[in-house]
Parts: structure tokens; sequence; C-alpha cells
């Protein structure tokens, strides 16, 4: 993707330039290896944007283009006109992911104007609460409903990551009621299906017409229990697999 504009400015609270532009997949891929839990860049569509300070490259920030084709359907929205945040992976720095995070949004935007809505998620299975979105005032929608998920040797694969292991083997005749069926002879003799994790969703309108439409879906932020006497944890940060080397709030 040709590079279209450059955020370039400097922290008034830190000090240090900062600049937004594209990234290669290998500078993200480089990113999401090292300084993001997960270890991998998700396996889709991605609009890659690299962060640079103080002439250094610290990380990248991914958007996808989401789970599926109707993930932006009950927001009266088509899958051109929505994306998922999927990976903030930083190294350690002294500007704000919040203030990152914001002028990720307008290059974004930028790049792609039809797009009205930015849908990120929060896992609790890995401690994660989405302390990032709270603190950039995102909007709480509640939990999702939860994922279908198996157990193929020994790990934990999500069903959407099974189904596409069909392209893979080039499969034409292989459906998701005989998915288990089929992995069970290519796969793992073993597999077992396994109830998957509701996850926290978070919502980000970009025009004010959306804003005004989700409003209605507004809840509470999900808090941690503090033990009495003991100090709150680092709140959790990142995108859909949030990583754990970003600075807390």
């Amino acid at each position: 993707m040709p590079s279209l504009w450059q955020k370039l400015c400097e922290d008034p609270m830190t000090k240090s330039e900062l600049k937004l532009d594209w990234c290669s997949h290998e500078a993200a891929k480089y990113a999401c290896v090292h300084w993001h839990y997960s270890k991998c860049t998700p396996n889709q569509k991605l609009v890659k944007i690299g962060v640079w300070e103080d002439g250094r490259f610290i990380g990248c920030i991914l958007f996808g283009d989401g789970a599926n084709n109707q993930m932006f359907k009950p927001y009266g929205l088509d899958y051109t006109q929505g994306c998922e945040l999927v990976r903030i992976a930083l190294t350690s720095h002294k500007t704000t992911v919040s203030r990152i995070m914001s002028i990720a949004f307008k290059f974004l935007r930028k790049a792609c104007p039809k797009i009205e809505l930015i849908v990120s998620f929060a896992d609790p299975e890995q401690n994660h609460l989405g302390g990032i979105y709270q603190a950039s005032n995102w909007l709480y929608a509640g939990m999702t409903t939860p994922a279908d998920e198996y157990l193929v040797n020994g790990r934990r694969m999500h069903g959407r990551a099974l189904r596409s292991t069909r392209a893979t083997h080039k499969l034409k005749n292989v459906t998701s009621k005989n998915i288990m069926e089929w992995a069970a002879k290519v796969l793992d003799p073993n597999i077992k299906s396994i109830q998957g994790s509701s996850k926290h969703r978070y919502l980000y309108p970009l025009t004010p017409e959306m804003k005004a439409k989700i409003e209605l879906l507004r809840k509470p932020y999900p808090k941690r229990a503090i033990a009495k006497g003991s100090q709150q944890a680092n709140a959790d940060n990142g995108g859909s697999l949030p990583t754990r080397s970003l600075q807390s709030f």
C-alpha cells in the first residue's frame, strides 16, 4: 500500500518525536513475534501501521477485516465499513499508548474513508479486561457469545482457524458439520470440541452518526477485583490478543 501521509509530531508530555507510517509485513511480523505475547501475526488481510519514536522503530498497530463478513451487521454496516483492531505490538516507549492509537485511527481513516467503526476484544482468560480501551474512552458493549474451539494435539484452536485449514489442504467437500471428522483423520485422531471463551467487546466509532447509533449499547466498564490492602494490577493493553509489553495506565 503506498504511503499516503505521515504523522510526525512531538509528544507534549515526553518531548519525544513520534512518527506513524505504513510498515512492511516483515516489520509487523517482527514486532508481533518479539513484542506481543501471541508471538504471531493474524492470518487475514491487514492494514499495517508502523510506529517510530525518536527515529527508532518501536512496533506496529494492525487492523484486520474482522472474523467474518457478518461481524459488523449488528451495527448496520457491511464488511467494508468496519474493521477490527487485532494487534498493538510495541516495545518500550515513552509516548502513551492512547496517543499512539489516536493518531493511528486518523491514519486509518485517511487511508480507508469508508470505515465507520473499529471493534476490538479483550480475553478474560488471559486476565485482560481492556484497560487500554477504557483509558481511551472506547464504548464497552458487553461479552461476546462463546466461540467454538477445539483441542488439537494438546493445544486450543479456534474454530475459525481450524476451518481455515481446509483451504491449506485444498479440500472443498469439508463443511463445518464434518470438520471434526476430517480433522481427526488429518490433524489429530483425539481432537475434542471444547467450550470457547467469551471476550469483552469494545467499540470505537469514527463518525458522529455511528457514535449516536451505538450509544444505546453502552455498558459499565468491567473492573478487576482488588484484594483489600493490595495495589491494582497493571492495566492490560493491546489488540484482540493484547501484548504484555505496553506501559500501563
